[in-house]
């Protein structure tokens, strides 16, 4: 009842917003594009449908009331970021059809110690480091699922509450804080790059990302850790699961990622990259991306089966198509608030905020960016925030970076409630959590989080 009633009050109210703002004087693109950015927004958030088709509304709505033409819409729903997404889900596909991302996560468990018995914190530790790392290159979702996997087989083994507890938000949250480590962690972290590019013209290199990102990650993961572990003493020998021999389909494909991350890294750093170096201009990080997932379908898995490949069509197709479209609306929204005159209308109404000290600034919006996501999709927020902080940063003179950067990375520490993210929602559904742990638990690294992220940001781009 309550969704059908969405379905018709949500329309109407964007068309009386719309008729409002334009017979106030504001422009018709900026009406039209306020009614309908309005409309997407609460459809979002109450999900009248599934998210993926409201995030086709943008592409049939704004050509029709004329905000951008049809060229500007398919510019969005095709642009190089999508791309990249895409290469990078199928990469990711890729990774768990050979099954080395298991190996690496149990490998990197044992380092830490997690056999020994010498304590629970280190079984923990090594869970949240795998976590982390894999969540940097691959889906935080897929991650998650994963480890899950095989920390029930470990919880199973032990009746520490405290452990279970630690180890299964362990996973979660360092899955949300490794996903900040590179532009393809986490769907927000491109939402920043289409927005930063329309905003200024500027797109930050891969590289870039990851020396104002991987900061916070090497610090807000071990603070996690030893909060969530903090009442942890010695624990019982565990048993983790046996990983047997390397196979020749985890080489080959470990060999695909690994060349497909360095390319990324050094593409244009340092000294110009290898595409400077080979005159390759116009090489992005899609192309890399994609020459990698088509890598994968030419190179033969090995083993018995000599005609199976690294990757195949059945496998590739099983990623989140939803979030494309999702991201794709969003990249749409952000062209039409500048295009339609919004973006330059808001910055010039958040002027004001120049005059606040800028680590207040800083503060506030990371403060608020962590709470609102703990109940929205952090991509959709990150879509409908990033454009404004961006015209409001740009119209006080201030570095569009010191806001977007931190708001970007607030969307993803979100830590107490289930619904907040997909790790947080993965791991309670172990059912071995209630909802008044997970938010005992995550309020105090919402404000830790939001923190160390002002500081660290702050400091690296003021």
């Amino acid at each position: 009842m309550k969704k059908n009633l969405f379905l018709v009050a949500i329309p109407l109210l964007a068309l009386i917003l719309g008729w409002t703002l334009w017979n106030t004087g504001f422009a018709v693109p900026i009406a039209w594009t306020a009614a309908i950015t309005f409309w997407v927004a609460c459809w979002w958030i109450a999900e009248p449908i599934p998210i993926p088709a409201t995030s086709l509304l943008p592409m049939a709505l704004f050509p029709l009331v004329g905000v951008l033409t049809p060229g500007q819409i398919a510019e969005s729903y095709g642009n190089p970021l999508i791309l990249l997404l895409l290469g990078g889900f199928m990469l990711s596909v890729g990774m768990e059809k050979s099954g080395a991302h298991r190996r690496i996560a149990l490998r990197m468990v044992s380092l830490f110690g997690g056999q020994s018995g010498q304590g629970g914190r280190k079984l923990v530790f090594g869970f949240m480091a795998a976590s982390a790392i894999l969540s940097m290159w691959i889906s935080n979702a897929a991650t998650t699922l994963m480890l899950l996997s095989i920390a029930m087989a470990v919880i199973a083994q032990t009746n520490n509450v405290q452990l279970r507890t630690a180890l299964l938000l362990g996973i979660a949250y360092a899955a949300s804080v490794g996903g900040i480590g590179t532009p393809v962690g986490t769907p927000p972290n491109l939402v920043f790059f289409q927005v930063y590019e329309e905003n200024t013209g500027r797109e930050p290199s891969f590289l870039q990302w990851m020396l104002w990102t991987v900061p916070v990650v090497f610090v807000m993961l071990p603070v996690v850790g030893f909060w969530l572990t903090r009442r942890l003493g010695k624990v019982e020998p565990i048993e983790l699961p046996s990983v047997g021999p390397w196979r020749s389909a985890e080489v080959r494909t470990l060999l695909v990622f690994g060349v497909t991350a360095l390319l990324w890294v050094t593409r244009i750093q340092p000294l110009g990259g290898w595409s400077g170096l080979l005159g390759l201009s116009e090489a992005n990080d899609a192309s890399v991306a994609l020459m990698g997932v088509l890598a994968m379908f030419v190179i033969p898995a090995g083993g018995s089966n000599k005609s199976e490949r690294l990757l195949d069509w059945k496998s590739a197709s099983r990623i989140p198509w939803g979030i494309l479209l999702l991201f794709s609306g969003g990249i749409c929204i952000a062209k039409a608030f500048v295009v339609s005159g919004l973006s330059g209308w808001l910055g010039e109404q958040l002027a004001g905020l120049g005059t606040l000290p800028l680590l207040l600034i800083v503060g506030i919006i990371c403060l608020a960016v962590t709470f609102l996501t703990e109940l929205t999709s952090n991509t959709a927020t990150t879509t409908l925030l990033l454009p404004i902080l961006a015209a409001a940063a740009l119209s006080a003179e201030i570095n569009p970076l010191l806001v977007m950067v931190p708001a970007t990375i607030s969307a993803s520490f979100a830590f107490m409630l289930p619904v907040a993210t997909a790790p947080n929602a993965i791991v309670f559904g172990s059912g071995e959590l209630t909802v008044k742990k997970m938010a005992r638990e995550g309020v105090v690294l919402n404000l830790i989080g939001t923190v160390v992220v002002t500081l660290i940001c702050y400091l690296l781009l003021e």
